[in-house]
């Protein structure tokens, strides 16, 4: 199995993603490498005080990086030797498994749309976000702020989509689908809301249990929270801001403190062929470390396998 981690994205590269990569081998199992892509010189120079073992990792040389502020898919055309691009090539090619990047988040997602493409029936791919509940187990937010505009058919399909990722890699044995909107009732809601009820309802591959509300995101009522990207970038910034909130008022609790978002690894890309995994710019060791874990999850239970299955005959 092999991951790739581009070194150089994020605010704190490639110090804290030597860091990470360096914890995670320490704990892993047998079988795992790790390609290591970016400017040979650092990385070289962070292993030094956080060695990995020779047989573990692989470096891949990108004398280019795209930075957080470049257009991204200018960006990613034009600068074919950077950390993101290599990535996404050897990706491709299947010369690794999956792809790892806490860099720019535009350039991550022009590479996984037309690198490597989304899966045979999927419309739009979409992003997941994680949302910690009170009862201290995590929900899924599909979109997370890919898709401002959708139609109810993207929603129905990232419920699908997000449902196969709750079951496989969150443990939920049978996943609760709920359509995010402002009010329970079946017919409240906008065009969208309303259009997509029904999709969902009639949908045999998911649990679908009904519309839920804003008061409902944090706490265990449904796994799969389904809406679309405008609103659901807004209730995972509000969710960060929390957080935020509470570090500056010295306020030491267990759930606010769950809604420290690094310690859940990055974001994944689902609805693309293979497994890509974006950190927040400014992720530290611990991020990196689970964003590996997730990729391993991915690879270790087929996740894109049972997708790929999940829209046979959609295309």
């Amino acid at each position: 199995m092999n991951i790739a981690l581009d070194m150089m994205g994020g605010d704190f590269a490639p110090l804290e993603t030597v860091k990470g990569a360096a914890e995670y081998v320490a704990t892993a199992s047998a079988g795992i490498h790790l390609t290591l892509i970016g400017d040979e010189v650092q990385i070289n120079a962070h292993l030094a005080s956080h060695p990995i073992p020779a047989d573990k990792y692989t470096i891949v040389h990108a004398p280019e990086v795209i930075g957080m502020h470049e257009h991204p898919t200018k960006a990613f055309k034009e600068k074919q030797h950077s950390s993101i691009a290599i990535g996404f090539q050897l990706l491709a090619a299947g010369k690794t498994d999956a792809f790892i990047s806490a860099g720019n988040t535009g350039a991550m997602m022009v590479g996984s749309l037309f690198s490597i493409k989304a899966i045979e029936g999927v419309l739009r791919p979409t992003i997941g976000a994680y949302m910690p509940r009170e009862d201290g187990t995590l929900g899924l937010l599909v979109d997370a702020g890919l898709n401002a505009d959708c139609k109810p058919e993207n929603l129905n399909q990232f419920a699908i989509l997000g449902s196969l990722f709750a079951k496989y890699i969150l443990n939920f044995e049978n996943p609760k689908v709920g359509l995010i909107n402002l009010g329970e009732e079946e017919g409240k809601g906008n065009i969208l809301t309303l259009a997509t009820y029904p999709l969902l309802k009639e949908n045999k591959q998911i649990h679908f249990i009904g519309n839920i509300e804003g008061r409902d995101i944090l706490l265990n009522k449904a796994d799969v929270l389904v809406c679309n990207g405008y609103t659901g970038n807004v209730v995972l910034k509000l969710a960060e801001s929390i957080y935020d909130i509470s570090k500056r008022r010295n306020m030491d609790d267990a759930y606010f403190n769950s809604l420290n978002f690094e310690q859940y690894g990055g974001v994944p890309v689902l609805g693309v062929s293979k497994p890509v995994i974006i950190g927040h710019g400014i992720s530290h060791a611990m991020a990196f470390v689970n964003m590996i874990r997730i990729a391993y999850r991915m690879l270790d239970t087929d996740l894109l396998g049972k997708m790929k299955d999940s829209f046979l005959g959609q295309a």
